[in-house]
């Protein structure tokens, strides 16, 4: 089985920010592959189906971003499921507005949520698909970028990219990395080519 986890904080007043992008993914994963209702487990929100024929769940943690980790860590415990099975979905401030980059293990790059995952999985060695939210250029502005809502301007990009993310889910849990963010792109270039 494949854990699919996307990040965020929960609650309405988080739901519009750019650090819930990894929330909005699995959301739209959820919605496209026809998966049941949310229910609660694991200190989180979870629905299980199949995606491209491969058995999923999608996780949101409800711990808030910087205690990701604590749902997780007792997801994958509970379940038995080695580090390979794990994918974390998540904000990226270190790319552009609607590129995504799928990377296995790595930094944690000031992301709080990938540090209560190493924290409590014990490792950084699991996938991650980097959904570029992009940076505010000075250092003391990030904060307020990061928990600031999408703009009205970044629905259009926003809107292709979590569609691509949940057209090409089946290629993700195949593990066809390549294949996936092709056809992410796919959806997202010709809006982003628009928008220039």
């Amino acid at each position: 089985m494949r854990l699919l986890v996307g990040l965020g904080n929960p609650g309405a007043a988080y739901a519009g920010q750019r650090h819930n992008i990894g929330f909005m993914a699995v959301e739209a994963v959820a919605e496209r592959h026809r998966f049941p209702a949310w229910r609660r487990k694991f200190q989180a929100l979870i629905t299980e189906g199949a995606i491209g024929g491969e058995r999923a769940m999608l996780l949101k943690p409800q711990t808030y971003m910087n205690e990701s980790g604590r749902a997780v860590g007792e997801a994958m415990r509970f379940l038995k499921l080695p580090l390979e099975s794990l994918v974390v979905l998540h904000d990226e401030l270190d790319l552009a507005p609607g590129r995504l980059k799928v990377k296995q293990g790595g930094g944690v790059a000031g992301h709080n949520g990938l540090r209560s995952l190493d924290a409590h999985l014990g490792s950084r060695d699991f996938k991650r698909v980097r959904i570029g939210i992009g940076h505010p250029g000075h250092k003391e502005r990030v904060t307020g970028h990061v928990l600031g809502d999408f703009h009205k301007a970044d629905r259009p990009w926003l809107e292709a990219m979590l569609d691509g993310i949940a057209v090409a889910a089946p290629l993700l849990v195949a593990g066809d990395d390549a294949g996936f963010m092709n056809r992410v792109a796919l959806e997202v270039q010709p809006v982003l080519k628009g928008a220039d």
